[in-house]
């Protein structure tokens, strides 16, 4: 653990920059925290020496934050409650606990997750809030720095190994092609790769299955449209049966018969 930025810095600082912030006035801020005026002026140039920055500049009647102590006060605003909790001691407790917790989440974990949470935490009276947003590129830095709580994600990526992993639960993937394609019901990878594919978009046009094992082996699907979960298996109908879909079992299960399509296997040796 690299700590040697903080055991150099004056923790307190934080806290005024945060009471400055939000009162937007220094009698103000200086009287919430119990300060002088000038204490807290001087606070705030230890914070400006610290961060290399002017964080917040007076106007004709307030502060304004700059950039960077814009995106600092969005920091702070997860990790102080953090650090006083930690600080307090004593065990969760939803029904006193006053917290948010931010889940980036696929459509499918926030659809197997929100029943049960509903059900065990949020029937019962509590403080407890879960606000879900989709994956997006920066989800791991956003939970390294306390703007997400949890990451809830199929994408076994190897830059995440210093991060905290459990697996809550597994499901297969499948292919869906239209009863009127020319696929039967196995193909070979070769078959595969040179079929017409609808991917499920994940994250910026990808589906990280199965397009990562297919990277790993120097090879690339065709993918024409790039749709969500719902929307894949009606393109392919629409498609006339040419293109390849590759969703989850329970999905493509339930739906193939009464959509007119057939699931196919890859023989691959």
């Amino acid at each position: 653990m690299r700590i040697t930025q903080l055991r150099q810095a004056d923790l307190n600082l934080l806290i005024v920059f945060t009471v400055l912030a939000e009162e937007r006035n220094v009698t103000r801020a200086a009287a919430r925290l119990f300060l002088s005026q000038p204490a807290v002026s001087r606070a705030l140039q230890r914070l400006r020496d610290m961060f290399h920055d002017d964080l917040l500049i007076r106007t004709a009647n307030v502060y304004e934050p700059t950039p960077k102590g814009q995106r600092l006060l969005q920091d702070l605003a997860t990790m102080l409650p953090r650090l006083d909790r930690l600080m307090a001691g004593g065990d969760f407790d939803p029904s006193t606990e006053d917290a948010t917790f931010r889940i980036a989440a696929t459509d499918h974990a926030a659809h197997l997750l929100v029943p049960p949470l509903c059900n065990s935490v949020l029937s019962k009276p509590t403080k407890v809030d879960f606000s879900f947003v989709p994956l997006h590129a920066g989800q791991y830095e956003a939970l390294e720095k306390g703007r997400l709580d949890l990451v809830l994600n199929a994408d076994h990526d190897t830059s995440t190994f210093h991060l905290s992993k459990e697996v809550i639960f597994e499901v297969d993937f499948v292919c869906v092609v239209s009863r009127k394609s020319k696929f039967e019901r196995a193909i070979t990878l070769k078959q595969y790769l040179a079929a017409e594919h609808v991917a499920v978009d994940i994250i910026g046009g990808v589906q990280t299955h199965p397009d990562k094992p297919l990277a790993a082996i120097g090879e690339k699907r065709r993918c024409r449209a790039a749709r969500s979960a719902q929307e894949s298996d009606q393109d392919s109908r629409r498609a006339g049966g040419a293109w390849l879909i590759q969703i989850r079992h329970d999905l493509a299960s339930k739906d193939a018969n009464r959509r007119g399509a057939h699931l196919v296997a890859i023989n691959h040796p």
